[in-house]
């Protein structure tokens, strides 16, 4: 009984066993990873279209839950850029509202991707996500880095653009205001780039996006720069966040339903490749388990839905922080969470003089690492079929926005599963001489067939949706062969189930071959399908005798060439000669 509770609550597997030794780690990487979330919640918080504060607010009850529920010692939860851009894309498609309203709707849209990812964990759906192909995700992610970096001109520039999620929008309205460029904010925001970057490449561990803060901070407030047309961020909030309802009115659900199942499978998808990729680095200490990260990731946001927050996920420049400064377990997320909630206690005065421009530098330059164009060349090289299905998502997401991208994306997925099933690779096998392995004959020009004899191989569950297609590749090669085909071999061998409709497929193809003359053999079938076919009946229709381990048995057997009756092989000649 506490074993199977623990299983749902790791806390309780890792805290009773909490080693001293880890505390040191653990510090270091909570303090770390929440000097690095200060300016990045609040940055993120605008790309959402909520106030700076709200960043900070999703990055205490949410990493807790995450803590208590996650099963990744190192993820580290809270807002990234893509959730952010997808919770603005989705609230700001509904028209008529107002600034308090938008901000209840984000915070309303995380109780319902927590209400979604804790039911696909709890209904043990987690793999769902892998209907997500790499290519179309890799094409979303390039699309919406793209898309959050140009909208943050707005603030880059000093000039007032309309929110948009459709590229040609955001460049349109760019140029119509580009006459009214703050030159002073432009240089505030490349200086804070300059600053991230080149922070970074002296020691990736200092937190070029704090220092980048206390940079602007500084220069606004001892020149006065607020007062000369730069914008700030101004008066924030102090106090954590309190707790509040959001929405429980099934219309807006409705609306925000779409969003809301985008939201939870694109974090999921991006916070199990994270975690699975830290995971590998600690092989042997613990396991991540996809369906209790739907869970954790669930509580996460509907816990923080109830203080203030809008959706969160494991964000990766964070999670490779956390982990190169040592964190051990979870403890170093709740000490993140801790220094936020200090900063909201006692520091949010010190953001007061805080440029806009410094947020935007800080966002722009942590998403030009989500455009993946090395991906994208090595799909050119090795599979264009990838490649255009990565640039059709690219564009689509594009041109008509960033949820639109993302559901195209799932469904150019799933049509690519559903085609590959319908219509699977089936291979004509002959024998390779002086062996007895058969090879597809295209692979293999040595390969040899007898005359008279076609054997198949199909690659794939043999089911309703590709019944008909065995049947007609069946029809064709019996078309294509030299000589009428007497006997008919289907290697099962990669045959891994069947069902009703591929069961009456069969008994038609028996039965109307041996109308023409055309014998039917198995090989290499497994135990699963043997069964189906034998509580079918199939298997006393083909026939004990026309069941083999292996196709070579099946050939050997049934023309004759493995049996000292003479006459049985030049029976078997004779038909086929005849």
């Amino acid at each position: 009984m506490a074993s199977g509770i623990r299983k749902y609550i790791p806390i309780l597997e890792w805290l009773p066993a909490y080693k001293r030794s880890s505390l040191k780690g653990d510090l270091i990487a909570g303090l770390t990873v929440g000097i690095m979330l200060i300016p990045q919640g609040m940055a993120y918080a605008m790309i959402a279209g909520v106030p700076p504060i709200y960043g900070l607010y999703a990055a205490i009850i949410p990493i807790i839950m995450y803590a208590i529920f996650g099963t990744s010692r190192q993820l580290a939860v809270g807002p990234v850029a893509m959730i952010s851009l997808l919770v603005a894309a989705g609230v700001s498609s509904i028209p008529n509202i107002d600034a308090d309203t938008y901000l209840l709707l984000a915070i309303t849209l995380s109780l319902l991707v927590g209400i979604i990812q804790f039911s696909l964990g709890a209904l043990r759906l987690g793999f769902l996500v892998n209907f997500l192909s790499h290519p179309v995700i890799s094409g979303f992610t390039s699309a919406a880095a793209l898309i959050i970096g140009l909208s943050q001109l707005k603030h880059l520039l000093g000039i007032p653009v309309p929110g948009s999620s459709q590229i040609h929008l955001i460049v349109i309205g760019v140029a119509r205001e580009i006459g009214e460029l703050s030159w002073l904010t432009l240089l505030i925001g490349l200086g804070g780039m300059a600053l991230v970057i080149g922070v970074r490449k002296v020691n990736k561990s200092i937190p070029g996006p704090l220092i980048a803060v206390l940079f602007g901070i500084l220069l606004v407030y001892f020149a006065g720069l607020n007062e000369q047309g730069v914008a700030i961020v101004g008066e924030v909030p102090d106090g954590l966040p309190a707790f509040s309802l959001p929405i429980f009115d099934w219309q807006i659900w409705k609306t925000l339903m779409p969003t809301a199942l985008t939201i939870a499978m694109v974090s999921f998808m991006e916070s199990i490749s994270v975690g699975k990729a830290i995971q590998n680095k600690h092989r042997g200490e613990y396991e991540i388990d996809a369906n209790q990260e739907l869970i954790a990731l669930g509580m996460a946001n509907m816990g923080g839905s109830f203080f203030q927050a809008y959706p969160v996920d494991g964000g990766f420049s964070r999670t490779a922080v956390n982990d190169q400064a040592g964190a051990h377990t979870g403890l170093a997320s709740i000490i993140s969470a801790s220094l936020i909630a200090i900063t909201l206690l006692f520091l949010t005065p010190l953001f007061y003089y805080l440029p806009n421009a410094i947020l935007a530098s800080i966002i722009m330059v942590a998403v030009v690492g989500l455009m993946d164009w090395k991906e994208a060349k090595s799909l050119w090289k090795h599979d264009r079929k990838d490649f255009y299905m990565m640039l059709f998502t690219f564009l689509t997401t594009l041109i008509f926005g960033i949820v639109e991208g993302i559901l195209t994306g799932m469904v150019l997925s799933l049509a690519l599963v559903i085609y590959k099933s319908a219509y699977p690779h089936v291979a004509v096998l002959g024998r390779i001489p002086g062996t007895s392995f058969y090879r597809n004959v295209k692979r293999f020009a040595e390969a040899e067939t007898k005359d008279g004899v076609l054997v198949l191989r199909f690659d794939a569950p043999l089911y309703f949706a590709n019944a008909d297609y065995f049947k007609d590749q069946v029809r064709q090669m019996e078309e294509k062969a030299q000589t009428p085909v007497r006997l008919l071999i289907l290697n099962a061998e990669s045959i891994v189930g069947v069902d009703s409709s591929a069961v009456r497929m069969l008994r038609q193809l028996v039965e109307e071959g041996r109308e023409r003359g055309r014998d039917f053999a198995l090989a290499g079938a497994i135990g699963p399908v043997r069964d189906i076919l034998f509580k079918n009946g199939l298997m006393d229709m083909i026939g004990k005798d026309h069941v083999f381990p292996h196709v070579h048995e099946a050939v050997e057997q049934l023309t004759g060439e493995g049996c000292s009756d003479q006459s049985k092989r030049l029976a078997w000649q004779v038909g086929v000669d005849g």
